[in-house]
Formats: C-alpha cells, structure tokens, sequence
C-alpha cells in the first residue's frame, strides 16, 4: 500500500501549493481530488487505505462539531422547518432525475434511482446491490457527482460572493479561540472514541458523524478543551481529496460513455435546480444566499461544511442540512425506491 500511497500524497501536496498559489476555495482539496483522479484515470497507481480517509474525516467532523455552541444550537432550531423542507427538496430531486437518467441513458431503474439519490457512495452502492442495480455504475455516478459539485460550487460561492453578497457569517465562529496541547489530545481521545463507538454499530459515515457528535456536545456545554490546528485540518482536506481522487481509474473512463454523459447532465440540472431553491429560501429567511446553496446542494458534508469555513459562512447551518439529509436518506432510500417501483406499475 505504501508504493501506491506515498506518491498519491507526493502528488497531492504539490497539487495543493499550486491550487494555494492560483487562489482556488478548498484547495487543499480541490488540487489533490483533481489531480489523483487525472493521474489514475491515466493509468498510474495510486491508491489510499481506509485509515487515511477516516483519519481526514475525524479531522473535519471535530473542526466543524466546534462550531455548534448552545446559542447556535438555538439559531438551528428556529430553521428546523427549512432543513425539513430541504431534505424533502432533495430526496425528490435525486428521484426525479433517477427517472431522467434512465430516460437519457436507457440504463435500468434501480441503477438510475440509486445513482442519482443524494446519499453517501458506500451506502448508496449497499443499497444498489440489495436491489439488484449495477453497482459499479452507481458508484461511478456518485464520483462523478462529488467531482462535479466540487468543481464548481466553491468556486461559483465565492464569485458570487465577490459580486455583491458581501461578508460571510461572523456570529458562526468556534467556540475555542486557541490550541491547547492537552486539551486537544482530551478532545482527540474522546472524538476517536466516539467514531469507533458508532462504526462499531455500522452507522454511515462514522468518522465524520461521531466526531462531530463529541465535538458539539462539548461546545455547545460550553466546554472548551481546544480548537484544532490548521495544519491539521488542512491535512484532513487533503486525505479526503486523496481518497476521493483514487477513486477514479482507467475502467472509469471506459465506463459507458453515454451513461456517464447523462449522469453530467442530470447532476448539472440537480445543481441548477437546487441552486434556484437555495436563493428562493435565502429570500424568506434571514440565511445567507451562499450559506443556503452550499447547504441545499447535492454534496457531501465533509465537501460543503468545509467550503463553508474557508469561505467564512454558516459552518453550522450547512452541516446541520447535510447531516439532516444523510440520515433521512440512509433511513428512508430502500422504501422510498420500493414506493417508486409501485408508483410507476401501471394500475
């Protein structure tokens, strides 16, 4: 694993430095996601262990868990109604384009509801098999959905964001102002403990929720054992990017053309859609137009929550979304895909 391993992190890092020194948004993500993907889908070995993905979750969930003190808490309480409403947004717009994938690609309708359903890959691809879709074609719909929204959201964000919506969120800061030795090894300790509790009964995510849990529950007590360095973090970002850069291989690129053009297409309409939601809802509410369209877009928590803090938005309120939504979906996919198959036989 090392010969794989150690020159995809080689790689990565200087794809960060050039992405830090050209001014992208995430770029300790954005340049090591898109620059292992390129290399392996043209043909180097590249490969990251479970550990390292884990690992750059632990550091996110905890970074973002920081963020939620007991009047932030609050403020997230007072938009219940909105989460709600935008995890069902959501979930009928991942159905909605399942159907227009299989329109598009003639693929079967497992595969299309399955590839198209806003959810975590690994849980999406479980699902997938127990239904009896192609499951190495949703899992290369869900890479090319994370690849897409990765390439775009941060950056439209932040354009957006230098063409009259102003400042981000300053009320959403952590809690913790410093580092402290040891309380960041207390908050290290009990975070992992956390992760490893909630992977022990297979929930999704676990290094990313459970984390983030520990973190939130301590913050919003008003306990502030330490905030994490920004070297960590950063190293988090690029293990991620790592993990979901790897991903991606020759046989990728050879996965049917037309499918994979169509799932670009659904998932560029499922942005544009979700887009036009989010700016509808900063409308009514007191949220910020970019807080709202990280929020409602049809990414991953760690993705979206961390463009959130490096663009200096509602950390809390993304997260909260994202979390909403993942859990509801993990819940809920396998008799939501089973209503649809009913739904869609002719009386």
């Amino acid at each position: 694993m090392l010969r794989t391993f150690v020159p995809a992190l080689a790689l990565a890092a200087i794809a960060a430095m050039a992405c830090v020194a050209l001014d992208t948004p995430l770029p300790w993500m954005i340049g090591p996601l898109f620059s292992t993907a390129a290399a392996c889908m043209l043909g180097a070995r590249l490969a990251a262990p479970v550990q390292a993905r884990e690992a750059g979750q632990w550091a996110i969930g905890t970074a973002l868990g920081l963020y939620f003190s007991a009047p932030v808490l609050a403020a997230l309480a007072r938009n219940l109604a909105w989460i709600v409403l935008a995890v069902a947004f959501t979930v009928c717009l991942g159905i909605a384009c399942g159907a227009l994938l299989r329109r598009l690609s003639g693929c079967d309708a497992a595969t299309a509801f399955f590839a198209m359903a806003v959810g975590g890959a690994s849980e999406m691809a479980v699902q997938a098999e127990r239904h009896g879709a192609a499951v190495d074609r949703v899992a290369a719909a869900h890479s090319l959905r994370i690849m897409l929204v990765v390439g775009t959201i941060p950056f439209a964000v932040r354009w957006l964001g230098r063409h009259g919506w102003g400042g981000g969120l300053d009320a959403f800061l952590p809690l913790a102002a410093r580092v402290d030795g040891a309380g960041l090894a207390l908050l290290a300790l009990l975070t992992s403990a956390c992760a490893l509790l909630l992977k022990r009964i297979r929930l999704p995510n676990a290094w990313v929720i459970g984390p983030l849990l520990m973190a939130m529950a301590l913050t919003a007590a008003g306990v502030e054992l330490s905030r994490l360095p920004e070297w960590m973090v950063r190293c988090g970002q690029l293990l991620i990017g790592v993990s979901l850069g790897t991903r991606f291989t020759r046989a990728f690129v050879h996965t049917a053309p037309r499918y994979l053009v169509a799932v670009a297409g659904c998932t560029l309409a499922m942005l544009l859609l979700a887009g036009l939601f989010a700016m509808a809802v900063a409308q009514v509410t007191a949220l910020h137009p970019g807080t709202m369209i990280l929020a409602t877009s049809p990414g991953g928590i760690a993705e979206m929550s961390l463009t959130a803090r490096v663009l200096h938005l509602g950390v809390p309120v993304v997260t909260a979304f994202h979390v909403s939504r993942m859990v509801f979906v993990v819940l809920t996919i396998g008799p939501l895909y089973r209503g649809w198959q009913r739904l869609r036989r002719p009386a």
